[in-house]
């Protein structure tokens, strides 16, 4: 196995790459299929794959819920028709949108995330700074679609990196020996310590523990791999992901407001996601959901005083 290096991270064994392959090709439930074909018409022929992934993924029940979905194209120019989503994507993807269809008697609602294919294998590797993207998809994904066997390659190939991402730069932030569980639950809360969100302490071990299988089966793979960090080895990965922290608030931020706009009833489902993940509960005036630009500023410096972030 290759060892992991600073420029190109661990390279995906083979037997990771065949873990990832067997859960990717796990057909999605009729429901998500569906959704994600209305997402996909949306965008024609510009889409290359759609993955799956999320707390339905995980929980395999829809209900009330919000399906989340990944859809990746080919071009940011066949992607949007309009020029000012097409830069606002490119500058800083991936674009939100909301999207809605009957099933068997019910309505289906999903938000997606749009960006290339191209701009996804690039920020799950170890070029991308940020974990935004390789923190997400070391995490469990399926395919929802996929336009041709090429196309899933690539999406197979960048989950596997995702995850050997993840670990060969968090692996240092932990000294000693580790399991598992330490490892992944360890990765976990430094990634969710970047962005604007308020998960428990707790949060890192309950995901672990809903894919305890999975994961453990890839530490089993990658550990041997990790080398145990020395002490230069760990002050230089603090001194990196303080750095992610500061970049993921802004990022963080960023990403809401252009959401706001993006996304149907914006405001409202921003005020929703913050509300569920903090427990304070966010109620907007008619001027803040008309301005949702010139009011965040104000909105977000009070909620933070309120304990919504950390």
């Amino acid at each position: 196995m290759k060892p992991p290096s600073k420029s190109e991270g661990l390279e995906p064994p083979d037997a990771l790459m065949g873990l990832i392959r067997e859960e990717v090709s796990s057909p999605p439930p009729a429901a998500v299929s569906a959704i994600a074909e209305a997402a996909r018409l949306r965008h024609g022929d510009a889409i290359e794959a759609i993955l799956f992934y999320g707390s339905v993924l995980r929980d395999r029940d829809d209900a009330g819920r919000i399906i989340d979905l990944y859809l990746l194209g080919d071009s940011y120019e066949r992607l949007h028709g309009g020029r000012v989503m097409r830069k606002l994507n490119a500058l800083l993807p991936p674009n939100v949108y909301y999207v809605e269809t009957e099933f068997e008697g019910r309505t289906l609602r999903a938000k997606y995330a749009l960006m290339t294919l191209d701009d996804f294998e690039r920020l799950t590797s170890p070029r991308a700074f940020h974990p935004y993207f390789w923190a997400r998809f070391a995490q469990p994904s399926a395919m929802a679609w996929a336009k041709e066997d090429q196309a899933r390659k690539r999406v197979e190939s960048a989950l596997a990196r995702s995850v050997t991402t993840l670990l060969t730069v968090s692996r240092p932030l932990m000294p000693g020996q580790v399991d598992s569980r330490r490892l992944w639950t360890g990765a976990f809360q430094a990634t969710y310590a970047t962005e604007l969100r308020a998960e428990p302490p707790e949060r890192a071990a309950q995901i672990y523990e809903a894919g305890k299988q999975r994961f453990d089966r890839i530490a089993e793979i990658l550990l041997p791999a990790l080398p145990v960090p020395d002490e230069i080895a760990q002050r230089d990965a603090r001194r990196q992901w303080a750095g992610r922290r500061r970049l993921g608030k802004l990022l963080s931020v960023l990403r809401l407001v252009k959401a706001a706009f993006t996304f149907q009833d914006g405001p409202d489902y921003l005020a929703w996601k913050i509300s569920r993940h903090s427990g304070v509960k966010v109620e907007l005036t008619d001027w803040q959901r008309r301005h949702p630009l010139l009011a965040t500023p104000s909105l977000f410096w009070r909620l933070y005083r309120k304990g919504a972030f950390r």
